[in-house]
């Protein structure tokens, strides 16, 4: 290795952003929508993987213990793994609920990265062309909507577009309180079972509960889903 450059322990240490990251997986691969993504934290972990890479091969080319080679690269291959997982499973979100994304026009800016609003741009538009051509082209004109089953000449505008597929914010999940939340931080439920669920969380608690009366409260990383 160069001379000046850090030692084993100090690039080891690079990687302080694995347990967020694996928070940020664990959020996203138990949530029925898509979060909003970790712009500064998926820098961060790019950055360190960068590093990480160039230490790897500095060892290699300088003859370095390949057992030492071998651990470095055990460490490089874990976070390579959550990072393309927690991309993957956000792929697969935007793919299921890009006609929603693209209609609730505040969470689509807000939530994607730059490239994935390019993704799901492209992924509508191919996916409108491809059912015009091969199939709502051939249907009567009032059949030939993507995103309603029918329409009529006296239809509103604000009519619910009953063809999109929204995430089911009412699916139970699993979340542990990072910090005490109390009852008034828990938003309000029509749920007939609101009566059954915890009125408060002490750090720690973990509770069963459905997804849309925790999701401010995930949303200020006062819980973590499990």
């Amino acid at each position: 290795m160069a001379s000046g450059s850090s030692g084993p322990t100090e690039d080891l240490g690079t990687l302080t952003d694995v347990e967020p990251l694996k928070r940020a997986w664990r959020n996203e691969k138990a949530a029925p929508e898509i979060l909003r993504y970790e712009t500064h934290l998926i820098y961060r972990v790019s950055k360190q993987i960068e590093l990480l890479e160039g230490t790897v091969d500095d060892f290699t080319e300088d003859g370095v213990d390949p057992l030492m080679i071998s651990l470095y690269q055990m460490d490089l291959d874990r976070i390579q793994f959550l990072l393309r997982s927690y991309l993957r499973i956000r792929l697969q979100k935007i793919e299921k609920y890009m006609f929603h994304l693209l209609l609730k026009k505040q969470e689509f800016h807000e939530k994607l990265s730059k490239e994935e609003k390019a993704f799901v741009q492209r992924c509508a538009e191919d996916m409108k062309k491809h059912l015009d051509e091969s199939v709502l082209s051939h249907l009567p004109k009032n059949y030939q909507s993507i995103l309603k089953q029918f329409t009529t000449v006296e239809e509103d505008d604000a009519e619910v577009d009953d063809m999109v597929p929204e995430p089911p914010l009412d699916t139970f999940v699993v979340c542990i309180a990072r910090e005490y939340v109390g009852p008034s931080e828990f938003q309000d439920s029509s749920d007939s079972l609101a009566m059954d669920l915890p009125l408060e969380m002490e750090p720690g608690d973990l509770s069963f509960i459905p997804y849309r009366r925790i999701k401010k409260l995930l949303e200020s990383r006062k819980v973590d889903l499990v």
